[in-house]
Parts: structure tokens; C-alpha cells; sequence
């Protein structure tokens, strides 16, 4: 009981001091010559006559003409000073230079350009169907003796595969000889010659029937083409018939490589593109492919694109089966266009991209007409120029809206305004941005958050409270109207999957990197987490339905309330049910401020705290609640009290 106490007070002394600092940053009078507040000697003896209203921090509806307590959380109010603010908008905020600085305020241009997106995907490398070779039976026979014996031989293009005892063969044979004898260029002499070469006999075979003009009850069956052996359907003194098949052949000079992609990363892939992948057996090694074909439609089951990459492979050395870990680089024009100033005037196969050619023709492969790049999507410039692209660090998002703060150019004092815009793609850690801003207009990159939690305090439009005024959303502990359960998003009202004992425990590890990405606000290694969670669950259940939603999330706050904490409520009770069944310290966090005064919980393996529901902007926001697995016998008493 004693430590929960102690963690309630460090609780309540962290949100004194962020209001203090907040209020000091934002709330502060004008500056004197020297940099420092003005003072007057009222505001010495006791500070009411320099402000006529006092407000909380936490709760900026509390408005009272005198100092003292919150009515709410207990904290002790601050002062709204007349001056804090800007009278030219409600969603604006001006600030002294000091206060600029202490507060860490740094912008940067709104830029044009085209950027760079690396879309990573994971898969497994397969047999290039195009360089696959059944052989089967074109006539009876009875297999004498099989050279390959196993599957997995590498063979070379003609090369023995079995020894045939046939009698029809034999007749076959027989006719070619007389028909040659007759007039080795009759019509007979030259049907005789094709029936043999319709039953996979080479020149070479039949040309040596001839020369030896005698025909033989047995045939040594050949490969076709040189690869790897990987089907054997016959064994020695089987009977076969014709079409029964033999041996399947596939030549793994070039492989396919097949990769997830999430619709999301649609926008950036094209035919042709060059794709770097990664496999376990050789560390350190970066292997290359063209993409060359993209599904028509989205796997039902893992809510994923397949898309196929060929690979070449002259060595060997990469094998089908292989897992791969896949990379594709792309910039991309506010048109949905990918730039490629490489491919300009190029033309490229359709059915077959990876030939690329500086004229018009025909594919090497399939005989089909090239068509220009562009067809394809791709593009050497926009005719309207770059788009405009900003960090996604200047980015505050809401899961509905985004709002970035704009440093505004022709003010007196640094003043910056809130604006919301239409994002286009996020290419790595920049967004295009499709209208709300223009060409060089400067955005706030560090300490947005700060900007709109002063104008929250001040119950001023913000990010999470775009009309102002009343309770803050996010923050409400108990004052004002409650939120409707299903607005909130509280995990009271949805259904907690069960987890069953066996598989908890191998859940837990994709679990924490899955909270560690939520926390470091990586989209790409949250999919990835995700991913490895669906790989032990399947595809059918409460469970495998609540990763599908989080997957289906356009960005991580779609990821985050409710499934994250509906994941999370599973596994504690799963931990709770049989701790003994995990290993390790797992502790049980709790952050206050998700959904108003109700709160959400999580897991992690140790301290210190990050917060997986606010990410950056409120990374230690929380604290831990208990230790569920590997406390001392003390700690367990105590967290059941």
C-alpha cells in the first residue's frame, strides 16, 4: 500500500511541476530590457493584482478570480495572465523570446520535394514457375533402373535420368529404320522421325538409332533442362502408362521472392521497381530484384498485396523457402506518381518488366510490345513541380484531423498559429502535404505539443479540442459532462479476447516489441509485431479478428485505442491466470490520462516507463502499477491488496 501511495503523490508532484513549467513558459508577462518578467509590487506581495483569474493546468474549465486549490485534482491554480495568447485568433499563441527558448521551439520551411519512401516488407522465396519441367511417360513402359534415385539431385540439360524397358518403343524405332532405308527423305522416313521426337527422344538419340541401324527394347529417359530434381514419382520396376508423371525439374538460376505488402504501401510500388532483400544465412548481405508482378486484389485472411520480385540467383546460393526481409525505395510526385528520372524515355514489358529497353520493341520473353514508363506510373518530373513535403514531426494527429503550428512570419513576438491540413503519403519521416500550407511558410518541429497544450490550458481551440472551451478531451478526471463509453473508446465496452495458457507465453515477446513500437511511434515495426502475433494465432478467432483490426489501421492511432488496450487487458489476464507459465520480470503500467479518468493499462519487461498510447508526445506519462511476474513474495501481497 505504501508504494502505491508514493506512486499516486510522484504522480500528482510530475502534473504540479508540468503545470508550473507550463504556466512559466506560457503565461509569463511581458519581458523587461534584460530578459526577465516585469514585476510590480503587488505581484510580489502576493500575485492577485497581477492576474484576475486563476485556472488549473490539468483542468483549464476551473476559472476563479482568486488563488487556491483545484476543485477537481487538488493542484494549486495559476494565473491567466491578459497578455498570454494573441488577440488576432483563438487558435493562436505568442510567447516572449525567453519563453521560445526555454520551451525548446524549433521550425523549419515548408519545402518542395520529392521524397523518399523505403517500404519494408517480409516474405519467402519460392521456384520461379517459368523455370519449372514435368517430365512425364509419352508411352508405356517399365522402369529398368533410376539414375536419380532422390529428390534434390542437381541435374545439367541431358543428363540420364532413369533406363525404360518399352515395346511399343521398340516398333516405333523399328519403323524409322525401314522408312530410312526406303528414302531417308520420304514422308514416312520424316513422321517416323517426329513421332520419336514427340516422345522426348533428343536429335542426338534419334540420329544414333539411325547410325546404328538396330533397334533397342530399352531408352535412357534425359533431362530436359538442368536444374534441381525436387519431385520423383517412380521407383525401379514400376509399370507406367502414358501421362503418368515422372520426375518435375526446376532451374534455380532464378528464383521469385514473394512479399507481404500493406495497402497503405500500395501507393509507392510499381512494376520494375529494384527491391533489396535480406536472408537469416548471410548476414550482413543485401541481394537484389526487379518487382514484377502486383495481385489484383488483397488476401482476404492476412489483409495484405502479395507482390512477386525476381530474383536472380547464378550461384545457388539462395534457396526456395528461405524467409526475407525485403526493401523498396521510392519517391513519389503529389500526383501519386513515382519520380524515376532513370526510366524517363524507357520502355519496359508489361507482362514481364524487369526488360527494360531505350526504344520501342518487343519483350524478349513473351514477344509483347513494349509501352512507355509512364504507363507504368512512373514519371521524370510534374509539370506542377514537387510536392510540398514537411516532417512528420510537425505533424499532430488526432486520428480524424492533423494540425500543425505555423511560426507566423510578420509578427512582433514569436507567435505561432494552428492549422489544420490534408496529408497526402508518408514517405520515412516526412509527409506530403496536400493543402493547408504553402511554399516556405515555417512549421514548428520541436515543442508543438507544448504550443497546443497552452492553448488546451487556456480552453482555446486545439488539437484535441478544436472548438475550445469546457473540458479538455484526453484529460477530463471527472468535471463536465462523461464521454459515452463507445466515444471514449474505453475497453469496457468491447470484448476481451481470451487467451489461452499455451499460447500466452509466446505471445508475450511480439507483445512488448509491439508496445516498445507504439511507444518509439514506429508504424512499420508495429505491422511487423503485429505480423509475428498473427504467425502463432492463425487466422480464426476473438484473438486473430482484434490483430486483423489493428493491422487494417491507416496509422498507429487507429492502432492504439481500443485494440492496443483490448490486446493488452487480454494478456494481463492471461499473466494473472498463470504467472508461472513466463519468464522474466513483467511489470503492469498504467497511464492516467487514457480515455479521460478511466485509464489504460499495458506491460513491459522493465523500467523506465514508455508510454505506448501517447507515444513522443507523452512518453513518461504513466506509472507502474504492479509487478505482475517476478516480484519478491512482499511485492506479490502487496499488489493484490
Amino acid at each position: 500500500m505504501k508504494s502505491l501511495l508514493l506512486s499516486k503523490y510522484s504522480l500528482a508532484i510530475l502534473a504540479l511541476l508540468a503545470g508550473l513549467v507550463l504556466g512559466r513558459l506560457f503565461f509569463a508577462g511581458p519581458e523587461t530590457g534584460n530578459g526577465s518578467p516585469e514585476h510590480s509590487e503587488e505581484d510580489h506581495q502576493g500575485g492577485e493584482a497581477g492576474s484576475e483569474t486563476w485556472t488549473c493546468s490539468m483542468h483549464p474549465q476551473i476559472q476563479q478570480g482568486e488563488p487556491g486549490d483545484c476543485p477537481i485534482c487538488g493542484m494549486d491554480l495559476i494565473p491567466v495572465e491578459s497578455d498570454s495568447g494573441s488577440d488576432e485568433g483563438a487558435r493562436e499563441m505568442t510567447m516572449s523570446e525567453a519563453s521560445r527558448a526555454l520551451a525548446d521551439i524549433r521550425t523549419t520551411p515548408v519545402e518542395r520535394r520529392y521524397p523518399v519512401a523505403r517500404i519494408r516488407m517480409v516474405g519467402r522465396l519460392e521456384f520461379d514457375e517459368t523455370r519449372e519441367k514435368s517430365l512425364t511417360a509419352r508411352f508405356p513402359a517399365r522402369i529398368e533402373e533410376l539414375f536419380v534415385n532422390f529428390t534434390g539431385i542437381p541435374v545439367k540439360a541431358g543428363e540420364h535420368l532413369a533406363e525404360v524397358y518399352s515395346p511399343e518403343l521398340l516398333s516405333a524405332q523399328q519403323e524409322l529404320l525401314t522408312a530410312h532405308r526406303s528414302d531417308p527423305e520420304s514422308p514416312m522416313a520424316r513422321a517416323a522421325r517426329e513421332k520419336l521426337r514427340l516422345w522426348d527422344l533428343t536429335p542426338d538419340q534419334i540420329d544414333a538409332i539411325i547410325e546404328r541401324g538396330e533397334a533397342q527394347d530399352r531408352f535412357v529417359l534425359r533431362a530436359p533442362i538442368g536444374g534441381v530434381v525436387v519431385e520423383k514419382q517412380v521407383k525401379e520396376g514400376s509399370y507406367i502408362q502414358t501421362g503418368e508423371s515422372l520426375f518435375r525439374i526446376v532451374d534455380l538460376s532464378e528464383l521469385w521472392l514473394f512479399l507481404d505488402a500493406y495497402e497503405s504501401d500500395l501507393p509507392w510500388l510499381r512494376f520494375g521497381q529494384e527491391v533489396s532483400f535480406t536472408v537469416e544465412a548471410f548476414p550482413g548481405e543485401t541481394f537484389e530484384g526487379t518487382l514484377s508482378f502486383i495481385e489484383p486484389e488483397v488476401d482476404r485472411e492476412k489483409r495484405t498485396v502479395p507482390v512477386r520480385v525476381n530474383v536472380p540467383n547464378p550461384d545457388r546460393r539462395l534457396k526456395p523457402g528461405m524467409f526475407a526481409r525485403g526493401v523498396v525505395e521510392a519517391r513519389m510526385g503529389e500526383g501519386g506518381n513515382v519520380f524515376a528520372p532513370e526510366l524517363a524515355g524507357k520502355w519496359i514489358s508489361p507482362m514481364h518488366p524487369e526488360v527494360v529497353k531505350n526504344e520501342p520493341g518487343t519483350c524478349d520473353v513473351c514477344g509483347m510490345d513494349l509501352v512507355p514508363a509512364e504507363e507504368l506510373g512512373y514519371v521524370e518530373a510534374e509539370p506542377e513541380g514537387a510536392p510540398l513535403v514537411i516532417p512528420s514531426s510537425s505533424v499532430l494527429r488526432t486520428g480524424r484531423r492533423a494540425v500543425v503550428y505555423v511560426e507566423k512570419a510578420d509578427a512582433e513576438r514569436p507567435t505561432f498559429e494552428g492549422r489544420e491540413v490534408v496529408l497526402g503519403p508518408r514517405a520515412g519521416d516526412s509527409f506530403i502535404v496536400s493543402s493547408g500550407l504553402e511554399e516556405g511558410e515555417r512549421v514548428v518541429i520541436n515543442g508543438a505539443f507544448k504550443i497546443d497544450s497552452a492553448l488546451q490550458i487556456q480552453a482555446r481551440p486545439s488539437m484535441m479540442n478544436p472548438e475550445g472551451g469546457g473540458a479538455v478531451p484526453g484529460h477530463d478526471h471527472g468535471a463536465g459532462d462523461e464521454m459515452p463509453a463507445q466515444e471514449a473508446g474505453g475497453g469496457d465496452t468491447a470484448e476481451v479476447p481470451e487467451i489461452e495458457s499455451p499460447l500466452a507465453p509466446k505471445l508475450i515477446d511480439p507483445y512488448l516489441d509491439l508496445q516498445s513500437a507504439l511507444a518509439g511511434d514506429s508504424l512499420s515495426e508495429a505491422r511487423e509485431a503485429l505480423q509475428a502475433m498473427m504467425e502463432l494465432t492463425g487466422h480464426e478467432g476473438a484473438l486473430p479478428d482484434l490483430l486483423h483490426a489493428m493491422l487494417e489501421a491507416d496509422d498507429l492511432e487507429g492502432m492504439r485505442t481500443p485494440h492496443f488496450e483490448d490486446l493488452s487487458n487480454a494478456l494481463i489476464a492471461a499473466v494473472r491466470e498463470e504467472p508461472e507459465a513466463f519468464e522474466g520480470e513483467l511489470l503492469l503500467m498504467n497511464c492516467p490520462m487514457v480515455h479521460g479518468d478511466t485509464g489504460a493499462d499495458w506491460i513491459q519487461r522493465s523500467e523506465p516507463l514508455l508510454n505506448p498510447y501517447f507515444g513522443a508526445t507523452m512518453l513518461r506519462c504513466g506509472d507502474v502499477k504492479e509487478t505482475l511476474v517476478g516480484g519478491t513474495d512482499a511485492e506479490s501481497a502487496h499488489d493484490h491488496e
